[in-house]
């Protein structure tokens, strides 16, 4: 099977920070169902969940302050999540069927 490769976005210095978007990858093991079940639905209104435990977001600096800020108020100490913030050119191969995200730009006028 060949993989699908897709690059995701370019980073580039000029652009303004608030302007900036960057990959964000969320996984995690939450033991307790309901707790997993909360994350899951809180993670869902930023991006697309690529596995039952991981998450791949296109986000602004901004939203993915908001992300993590929602985070602690979710999980319990045994839980664990991990955070990947990726900068500059992402290139992503995917094997399956969950598609690669796609970067929506909206304008408004």
């Amino acid at each position: 099977m060949i993989p699908t490769t897709n690059r995701i976005f370019l980073f580039d210095e000029f652009v303004a920070e608030e302007r900036r978007k960057y990959l964000i990858v969320v996984i995690y093991d939450i033991i307790d169902d309901k707790r997993r079940a909360a994350f899951a639905k809180y993670l869902q209104g930023f991006g697309v969940r690529v596995q039952k435990s991981a998450f791949e977001c296109i986000l602004s600096g901004a939203k993915y302050e908001k992300l993590i800020k929602g985070i602690p108020k979710l999980i319990a100490a045994e839980d664990l999540v991990r955070v990947y913030k990726l900068t500059g050119n992402a290139d992503i191969k995917v094997w399956g069927t969950v598609g690669l995200m796609e970067q929506e730009e909206v304008v408004i006028i």
